[in-house]
């Protein structure tokens, strides 16, 4: 019981800072930006889905690819997309789809100094149609939507340098990620601010 409650407790931490990194991008607040490890982010967003994907009889797995470097980011931001990339998948697996039910979060290096990481799900995957429109604001295909979720986690991803796009599997499914360069964007924007400053 003691172990339940600390757990409760945890997560109840986590979602307040989320939702107070959340106000903080709406409020068009800084960036918290520091060295992180993207493996463990998305195991804590793992650890705090877990007991929803098995209530909804999904089969979550974590492949973690081993010895990435850092990035530069804020912590809770992105624990807020990658949230987001997977309640959307978990939600890409709810009746009437009656197929196969399994969601992989994948880390990986895409090139020599980018990190990628990706939300793959066996659903019904994306109509082309939509591949781009679903990060519009106010765009759903939701009944329930409100279209804000993918057009929040664009403008984060954005905002560190990266870059989030979504597509169809060959095999059924979709498959939405972002990637994240090695540094982050703070980088570029202490270039920009020296050359504004070489300017004036």
């Amino acid at each position: 019981m003691r172990e339940i409650l600390t757990d409760i407790v945890a997560d109840d931490k986590r979602a307040a800072a989320v939702i107070r990194r959340l106000r903080s991008l709406l409020r068009k607040g800084d960036l918290e930006f520091v060295p992180l490890d993207v493996n463990e982010i998305v195991s804590e967003v793992g650890w705090l889905v877990k007991n929803d994907a098995l209530t909804r009889n999904v089969s979550l797995r974590l492949d973690l690819a081993a010895d990435l470097p850092r990035v530069l980011g804020d912590r809770v931001q992105l624990q807020q997309v990658v949230l987001n990339l997977v309640l959307n998948g978990l939600e890409a697996l709810r009746p009437p789809w009656a197929g196969a039910r399994t969601l992989v979060i994948r880390t990986a290096m895409d090139g020599a100094a980018t990190v990628t990481v990706a939300v793959q799900d066996s659903g019904t995957g994306i109509d082309e149609k939509d591949t781009d429109r679903i990060f519009q604001p106010f765009y759903t295909t939701k009944a329930e939507g409100l279209g804000m979720g993918l057009a929040i986690a664009r403008t984060i991803v954005d905002a560190h340098g990266g870059r989030l796009v979504a597509a169809n599997n060959e095999h059924g499914g979709a498959t939405v990620h972002f990637t994240l360069p090695m540094g982050g964007r703070t980088n570029a924007d202490r270039s920009r601010t020296a050359r504004l400053r070489r300017r004036r």
